[in-house]
């Protein structure tokens, strides 16, 4: 199983958004999508257009918390995704073309089929490597998206309960806060004779 990383550094977010606007639009509206919503990739493929061009805000059923972990039966409770006006204004751009129905990141095979889980992925690692970054994966967007919440607010209760977590600790863990001081201990370690 491979670990992914958030992209802490926002010179490299900036430079992963560039390299993407650069290849495909919709490419760099899938990147945008994920570090401002916080959804995970499976929840961000389902979205079509009409669900999100032109609102303020949309409401989504995430696929993996729909069921309820006490009696196994459906809840179809909806999470509340705020779109910042950044956002806004690439969907609206990107948006034009796209007919309502149609799956805003829409694969260029079949008619109205959003791409793939694999193809995400893809974009998301050319994208990496060719800025540098290693550990990236479709789960580095959610984690980005937690990462730059929590070092400009703190509030890790917050991010444990955008998230579904159990426990704060496993929110840090999640989003590489508790890596990444386990990695500067160990960088800072001095040993003298």
């Amino acid at each position: 199983m491979n670990f992914v990383q958030p992209i802490r550094d926002m010179d490299k977010v900036v430079d992963v958004q560039e390299f993407l606007a650069s290849k495909n639009k919709r490419d760099e509206l899938l990147f945008c999508f994920g570090i401002y919503t916080g959804l995970r990739i499976s929840d961000i493929l389902r979205v079509k257009k009409s669900d999100v061009y032109n609102k303020d805000v949309f409401y989504i059923t995430e696929m993996k918390t729909k069921k309820s972990r006490k009696k196994s039966r459906t809840i179809m409770s909806k999470t509340r995704i705020v779109i910042v006006p950044e956002l806004k204004r690439m969907i609206r751009d990107y948006g034009k073309e796209l007919k309502d129905d149609e799956y805003l990141f829409k694969s260029r095979q079949g008619k109205n089929k959003p791409i793939t889980r694999v193809r995400a992925y893809d974009i998301l690692r050319e994208a990496a490597l060719a800025c540098g970054l290693t550990e990236i994966g479709t789960h580095t967007l959610r984690k980005t998206f937690g990462y730059h919440i929590y070092m400009e607010s703190k509030d890790v209760a917050l991010l444990q309960d955008i998230f579904g977590h159990s426990s704060e600790h496993i929110t840090l863990r999640y989003i590489g806060v508790n890596q990444e001081a386990k990695d500067n201990a160990r960088r800072k370690l001095r040993f003298k004779r």
